[in-house]
């Protein structure tokens, strides 16, 4: 009696395609043989391999961004079955197909899934979420920061800039310039930092700004659906009531 192979199980692709930042996005369908562990980044790669469509047509590979491939980067977010997630952590084996790829609608397209996330970079220049100190000579150990404190600091310091926390958040489209809620947190980080603490008057400035802390409409889509479960919401509660203090001191003139 002759042996019978299992049927070979495919997976269906619907990608959101736009060749220029002006030009219409489309959409194209792909087919590719399945294998265990596959995540949408392998699936990505295949599909460059042999960029065919599902009818047969030979067509220019896919765009997209990567790079960590350990949901450590943030490069990879974009829209996957209509949620906002890091592309290297999304297991084929996972999600329900056809499986459909589209990119954050928060930031202006590049080509296909890769997105200019100017906005994001921006909102934390304009929040100075950085140390200023010289590094051009050892300066020596720097102050500590207490047990307590540096625990849940550290959960903030896991942000990647993936933009995940933008695009789930009704407040950042083109309409406003919200700052958004990674900036928001970032302030209360390095506000916290006894070294950063130096600035936390600037930042507190920016934070009272238009498109500042005032465009949240703690509709807390971003702490659902931050990938590193930072507590966004959390930090925007706290810096509230930093830049509500704030303000009374320079009515006071404190």
């Amino acid at each position: 009696m002759a042996e019978t192979s299992a049927p070979k199980k495919n997976v269906k692709f619907i990608i959101t395609r736009q060749d220029a930042p002006d030009s219409k996005p489309y959409t194209e369908e792909f087919e590719i043989p399945y294998r265990p562990n596959m995540n949408v980044i392998s699936s990505l790669m295949e599909i460059q391999r042999n960029p065919v469509t599902s009818e047969g047509k030979n067509i220019a590979p896919v765009c997209w961004d990567s790079n960590c491939l350990e949901e450590v980067c943030g490069a990879c977010s974009m829209v996957i079955n209509g949620k906002p997630r890091q592309a290297c952590a999304a297991l084929i084996e996972n999600l329900e197909q056809p499986i459909r790829l589209q990119p954050m609608s928060t930031f202006p397209v590049v080509r296909d899934l890769v997105i200019d996330r100017t906005r994001m970079f921006k909102a934390l220049k304009r929040v100075k979420a950085w140390i200023p100190i010289d590094g051009t000579y050892d300066l020596g150990p720097g102050p500590r920061m207490p047990e307590k404190k540096r625990q849940w600091a550290y959960e903030l310091s896991k942000c990647m800039t993936c933009g995940v926390c933008l695009e789930a958040c009704p407040n950042v489209n083109e309409k406003t310039d919200f700052i958004g809620p990674a900036a928001i947190s970032q302030v209360r980080l390095f506000n916290a930092h006894p070294t950063g603490e130096m600035n936390a008057d600037e930042r507190l400035d920016a934070l009272m700004e238009d498109g500042g802390i005032d465009g949240c409409g703690n509709s807390q889509n971003c702490v659902r659906s931050c990938p590193k479960g930072i507590p966004l919401t959390t930090s925007i509660a706290e810096m509230n009531k930093d830049t509500t203090k704030h303000m009374f001191k320079r009515w006071l003139g404190v």
